[in-house]
């Protein structure tokens, strides 16, 4: 028998499970990642809906709802996120994986704009099964980097990469690990760095990705993580850029965050060695891939596609599945984006 379960009726111990012996778990569907962003709920409005057969756990979606801006921007940008998109046991059916995204579409519809996964792995094996829970395919690409040894890493890299990331050394740039228990640092110390890293994060977003960009205090609360990774460059005592990562422990570690101050300092190139800084973590600490999380659609040319590819990582179109649940607000949405991109371009 088959049997929805929302957050309160699912059992922690076997939600870990699922999700570390899934081929599609990830750490976004973990317990911890839920137990994080219900810890910020002037952000994220989090929920995980499960299914089970005869007691057995067999799927799960864990997510949050966001909405950004004023009070006019949040009724148009409202959307139900599910990073990594769900944990599915590996034997899950058709039925199973039909109902749980029924499930989830019955539970989100009434609450958001449209619903989202954002997949991490192949879910190619279920695509019908997502299309009968009005669930539309979208593709979208990624990059997957093999981190089951040093060896294997070095032997990937783009010729380019491995000259970036030699000058850099050679000029005295070092990482700082935050996150890393064996890298002993005060906590006051920790917020100086983070605030310096955040500095240059915002001005990206506000120069060049133009899209709304989490507060500083989100990232303050997630250097706090067990299972995050700040990957700082520093250069003459100033964090000049970093990569922020959270690990799937024994599987895979997550590139959320990255920038630096390229084209500053000759020679000099932290973007390029804070994210190689976080492929050698992943290798160094037993995790088998590195998750670049995203790298565009197919049909538009991207800039960061171009700087991820030189690390030597497979091309991979694992795509996204959405539901538009109030369809006019969705087109709103979708045509106040463009137009605050714009305006942002003019200026």
């Amino acid at each position: 028998m088959l049997r929805i379960l929302t957050y309160n009726e699912i059992n922690r111990e076997e939600w870990s499970t699922l999700v570390r012996e899934s081929a599609t778990g990830t750490w976004f569907q973990t317990p911890e990642a839920y137990d994080f962003f219900a810890s910020q709920p002037a952000l994220f409005k989090p929920f995980a809906i499960g299914i089970a057969r005869d007691g057995r756990m067999k799927g799960i979606c864990v997510g949050y709802i966001q909405a950004d801006g004023n009070r006019i921007m949040q009724l148009l940008s409202v959307r139900a996120i599910i990073n990594g998109g769900p944990a599915l046991a590996d034997d899950a059916t058709y039925e199973e994986v039909e109902a749980l995204m029924c499930a989830v579409r019955g539970h989100l519809q009434s609450k958001a704009i449209y619903i989202e996964t954002r997949n991490f792995n192949d879910y190619s094996l279920w695509r019908s099964a997502f299309e009968a829970a009005r669930f539309s395919y979208q593709p979208h690409l990624n990059f997957h980097i093999d981190t089951s040894s040093l060896d294997i890493v070095e032997s990937h890299l783009g010729k380019s990469r491995k000259r970036d990331i030699r000058t850099t050394i050679r000029e005295g740039v070092t990482v700082k690990p935050i996150g890393d228990l064996s890298f002993k640092i005060s906590n006051l110390e920790v917020e100086r760095m983070v605030k310096e890293w955040y500095a240059i994060l915002a001005d990206l977003y506000r120069t060049k990705v133009k899209t709304p960009l989490f507060p500083l205090s989100f990232f303050l609360a997630l250097s706090q993580l067990p299972e995050a990774r700040f990957l700082l460059t520093e250069y003459h005592g100033r964090i000049i850029g970093g990569t922020v990562c959270v690990e799937l422990a024994g599987k895979c570690m997550y590139e959320w965050f990255a920038c630096g101050e390229d084209g500053v300092y000759p020679h000099v190139f932290p973007s390029c060695y804070a994210t190689y800084a976080g492929i050698c973590y992943a290798a160094e600490h037993g995790c088998a891939r590195f998750d670049m999380m995203g790298a565009g659609t197919p049909d538009e040319a991207y800039g960061v596609r171009d700087f991820k590819a030189k690390f030597g990582g497979t091309l991979v179109e694992h795509g996204r599945y959405i539901c538009v649940a109030k369809p006019l607000l969705y087109r709103m949405g979708k045509l106040g984006v463009r137009i605050l991109k714009h305006l942002n371009y003019q200026k």
